[in-house]
């Protein structure tokens, strides 16, 4: 902590008191930056009109690399998120542009040995036994070299600052500042505060600017989330760490949007990649605290077929509120609840809680009822961001920061899954994750969610529960012992009584359909000649009971013995699971509920005997 004392913070003020008293150096820098890209927006305007668009694609490719490059780190930023994006640039495009992560010009290995001798006071030749001469990997902020400890021999890597970063970007976000604020001034169609936006993102870089704050964030990723198996987080070794140096272990990987090679080890990079969404999850829903730069080059498959996680420079947090109405949203979403979804925005921070939202819902209901023809496992994430923005765009919302750096991680990561299969939807496997969430977890606003989910106009929605189980099932952490016992608790907490009502009623139709159920198929399994006596004439069996009744009551039936199953065949599923189950039943409102449940069967029972004989 002593050596990162003296490390730069994103200040806003700071910077236009440097920059506005140098201004011939700002309009310099501007003037390079419009040349630059006006100069290569010229020729592809030119390529438009001569029908040479695709001719040039490639030329035009390595040229726009090579203007990033030139303008610098912040423009390289620029670049490497445009190249997980291959709905938004060509082949080649992605190609070329994939080199700003990893593959950047280098600067002198001279200045990079000095500047690790002066951060960590000690010279090469005492600290590493070996160093690589040149280095491994060059990114916008730093370059990487492999060096070997020599206390340990441990392999590492040893990530040295660029010499003169802070000056370069500063003025970059100085000018982007000023034309934020002209946006927000002028620019009626963007509602959010781009300034707002600028800043936050200068704050997360100016972060990865204090390499002993990207390993403190290393630290924390790893204890997070690196309890998984098919998670690697690499350590960090503190005593060869500053603000400006960054030693840490050395991982052997492949880069994720390097299919061949990932599949010459044997590996799918589509499990890779689904690794890397449920990861994510855990990130965004689940702690809040998640990874803001999951570009290619910092995403690694391991030999093992482990995912790997590297640069900590960049991270955010989502608001615990804001977390549980993601979910909630989905569900929502699921449900074409349009007025609830528009209410999910307060808890979001889209919308301060004055604005009325009553004129939002329409523009939802139109996006959605065209976007959900299919199921919504089948939309892509594009699509949901890109109809979104359009609501966004048209009411006065108000993006916050950590939401644009969650949209930034999962399109990347969704962008990966294109390389290996162009029909892949990060919301089908994203959905194991929602449903374990809302089958198992204890917080009320998803309780909530899941009575909403399962109830509609006071009948039990059995089909949405076996969905939610056969995908709840496909996460990993899944158990039915946490599905149980979280329901039966709200089911007979001091505030469940209108869930009881409810409860009585299906499980009446359920006991119903079993007693039923269970005649029917005792009929169908005696002989011919022994129904005709049974059934005394009636085409449909012993009991009046027409067609469509008898089909929906068997069909109930074989649901819920669905549902059972599904349970049962749960990892770790054992009887002695349900026994905390049963201590919830001996409480005196359970046992309430139970005697309420058989009252109910013996009267619709007794019903149906009365109506059968009536009408024999």
């Amino acid at each position: 902590m002593s050596r990162a004392s003296n490390s730069s913070i994103y200040s806003p003020q700071l910077l236009s008191l440097k920059y506005a008293s140098r201004p011939f150096k700002a309009w310099l820098r501007t003037l390079e930056i419009f040349v630059a890209l006006g100069t290569f927006a010229l020729k592809l305007f030119v390529d438009e009109r001569s029908g040479q668009i695709d001719q040039n694609k490639r030329l035009r490719a390595v040229e726009l690399r090579n203007v990033f490059t030139s303008l610098g780190p912040t423009f390289v930023k620029i670049g490497q998120g445009l190249s997980t994006r291959p709905d938004i640039c060509p082949p080649e495009y992605i190609e070329e542009l994939s080199q700003l992560q990893d593959s950047l010009p280098t600067f002198p290995d001279e200045e990079a040995f000095s500047c690790i001798e002066r951060e960590l006071g000690l010279s090469i030749d005492s600290i590493y036994s070996s160093i690589s001469p040149s280095p491994i990997a060059a990114a916008s902020l730093g370059q990487v070299y492999k060096a070997r400890l020599k206390y340990s021999g441990q392999a590492v890597a040893v990530k040295v600052q660029r010499p003169g970063i802070e000056e370069a970007i500063g003025l970059d976000f100085y000018l982007l500042r000023g034309l934020g604020f002209l946006i927000n001034k002028y620019v009626d169609i963007i509602s959010s505060d781009v300034v707002a936006l600028i800043d936050e993102f200068a704050r997360r870089v100016y972060q990865e600017l204090n390499y002993v704050q990207e390993g403190q964030n290393a630290r924390r990723f790893k204890k997070l989330y690196a309890d998984k198996e098919d998670v690697l987080v690499p350590d960090i070794f503190w005593d060869y760490t500053s603000a400006k140096v960054l030693t840490m272990d050395w991982v052997d990987g492949v880069k994720l949007n390097e299919q061949e090679a990932i599949e010459r080890q044997g590996l799918k990079l589509l499990d890779l990649v689904n690794t890397g969404i449920q990861c994510s999850l855990r990130q965004l829903l689940e702690y809040g605290y998640f990874h803001a730069d999951p570009h290619p080059g910092n995403l690694l498959a391991t030999p093992e077929g482990k995912l790997a996680f590297l640069d900590f420079g960049m991270m955010s947090e989502t608001p615990e509120e804001a977390r549980f109405a993601i979910i909630g949203h989905v569900v929502h979403m699921v449900n074409r609840d349009y007025e609830a979804m528009a209410r999910d925005y307060y808890a979001l921070d889209f919308l301060s809680s004055d604005v009325d939202v009553s004129p939002i819902v329409p523009a939802l209901k139109n996006f959605f009822d065209d976007a959900l023809n299919s199921t919504v496992s089948e939309l892509n994430f594009k699509t949901i961001v890109d109809g979104l923005g359009a609501v966004l765009y048209q009411y006065p919302f108000n993006v916050p920061a950590y939401y644009a750096l969650i949209l930034r991680s999962l399109t990347v990561l969704e962008g990966l899954a294109l390389y290996a299969d162009p029909n892949f939807k990060v919301l089908a496997a994203s959905y194991p994750y929602f449903a374990k969430r809302l089958l198992t977890d204890p917080n009320p606003y998803l309780r909530d969610a899941l009575i909403e989910l399962l109830f509609k106009d006071g009948r039990f929605r059995w089909n949405r529960l076996e969905n939610l189980l056969v995908q709840g099932r496909k996460d990993r952490d899944f158990t039915a012992k946490d599905a149980l016992q979280p329901v039966l608790k709200l089911l007979l907490g001091p505030n469940g009584e209108e869930l009881r009502i409810l409860v009585i009623k299906e499980a009446v139709y359920v006991s119903e359909a079993i007693v039923l159920g269970a005649a029917i198929d005792s009929y169908n399994s005696i002989p011919e000649f022994m129904r005709t006596l049974v059934s005394n004439g009636n085409a449909n069996g012993p009991l009046i009971l027409n067609g469509s009744e008898q089909e929906s009551i068997l069909e109930l039936r074989d649901r819920v013995f669905r549902i059972w199953s599904l349970l049962q065949s749960s990892e770790n599923f054992d009887p002695s699971l349900l026994q905390p189950i049963l201590q919830v039943l001996q409480d005196t409102e359970a046992r309430n509920l139970g005697g309420r449940v058989i009252g109910g069967i013996t009267q619709r029972l007794a019903a149906r005997l009365l109506q059968q004989v009536l009408q024999s």
